[in-house]
């Protein structure tokens, strides 16, 4: 290997682990939610609050609630108190495995989607 070449692919190499490292910060993950992953939460009426890596736009994002018995229900995004976060509060639960199924459009256009899964009890 040619010494003159070594900065350049040393250059080139710097660049590709820059850019792989922004394309991974593009997608909105999930930080802290609530309920937790797999969490346990007292019905019959539940607070959701999600909080991303990134900024959400909440008009374009998506809440759908799977129920026990595999039926699907819309979740209304009732406010975004910070540009990362969306809430939402959910009535009428009975207790069960609920999966609550998120879909955001990020600031940089990119959507992204999952999972939250929870199991809700009586008080």
């Amino acid at each position: 290997m040619c010494r003159s070449s070594l900065p350049l692919r040393l250059l080139m190499l710097v660049t590709t682990l820059y850019i792989g490292a922004v394309s991974a910060w593009a997608h909105a993950i999930i930080v802290e939610s609530s309920p937790k992953m797999n969490g346990v939460v007292t019905g019959p009426v539940v607070e959701i609050s999600l909080r991303f890596n990134v900024r959400v736009d909440g008009a374009r994002s998506r809440l759908t609630l799977m129920k026990p018995d595999g039926s699907s229900h819309a979740v209304e995004v009732l406010r975004q108190s910070a540009p990362d976060s969306l809430a939402a509060t959910i009535a009428g639960l009975l207790p069960g495995k609920y999966q609550l199924h998120w879909q955001v459009l990020a600031s940089d256009g990119h959507i992204t989607q999952g999972d939250i899964p929870s199991t809700v009890v009586a008080r």
